[in-house]
């Protein structure tokens, strides 16, 4: 059995170790992040051209299933691919991590709602763990940032008072921590990503008395089979293989 494992992300990378030699793994990754951690077994690296491009690409290497565990906010390819496995009569799965509860946040919508938050309540220094390409939204916000992300952002998006922090988690809390004390954080700014590598932040603002503006994750493709974790993926992948 074959199955391409759309990836990027801790979970992919457990569930390619932990379905292989018995299952074929093509795991694909976007190509964004420079040196990106590697799965096992057989990796692509770029896009596929969109659902088109995706469903030739399918039928072409002879694919028998689809995971989906790209990180929450990869909204584009997660359409894609439901929409090419509906297509092609594919069985689809996707990985959809646990999202982080919301209780005393402020949940917004977007990048812009969550720049927007910070203006109008007059926070003057963010702490931006939103991703390279979010970057953009706060130019106009009147504040400082730290700006945490794994490759820097094009200059030009860049708001006109922050510090870069190149960095790729796990992160602990005592580091967080002191990150919020070192530079005087008033608002941490995060999307809902879920998962442990990146929570303690949350934990480290909640202590610190720092308020939170949450990005809401984009919703999944309607009907789309989901498991909460690797275990569940490929518990899903090898049903699937033992029925064919």
């Amino acid at each position: 059995m074959r199955i391409l494992l759309l990836g990027g992300t801790g979970e992919a990378r457990e569930l390619a170790a932990d379905l292989q030699p018995g299952i074929e793994v093509i795991s694909s990754l976007a190509g964004r992040v420079p040196d990106p951690a590697l799965p096992a077994g057989a990796v692509r690296i770029g896009g596929f051209g969109g659902v088109d491009g995706l469903r030739r690409w399918l039928t072409d290497s002879g694919v028998d299933a689809v995971v989906d565990a790209t990180h929450p906010f990869a909204a584009t390819i997660t359409a894609n691919a439901a929409a090419a496995c509906t297509e092609l009569g594919l069985p689809h799965l996707v990985l959809a991590r646990p999202a982080w509860p919301s209780d005393g946040a402020t949940t917004v919508p977007s990048n812009r709602g969550a720049a927007e938050v910070i203006a109008e309540r007059g926070h003057r220094r963010g702490f931006l763990t939103t991703g390279r390409s979010s970057v953009a939204a706060f130019t106009g916000v009147d504040a400082w940032f730290l700006i945490r992300v794994v490759t820097a952002p094009d200059p030009g998006t860049l708001p006109e008072r922050h510090r870069l922090l190149l960095s790729r988690g796990p992160y602990e809390y005592r580091e967080e921590a002191a990150l919020l004390t070192e530079h005087h954080i008033d608002v941490l700014v995060t999307k809902n990503s879920g998962g442990a590598m990146t929570r303690a932040k949350l934990t480290a603002a909640a202590d610190h008395g720092i308020p939170v503006v949450m990005v809401q994750r984009p919703p999944l493709p309607a009907g789309v089979v989901t498991a909460e974790d690797a275990a569940q993926a490929a518990a899903w992948v090898r049903a699937l293989a033992a029925s064919r």
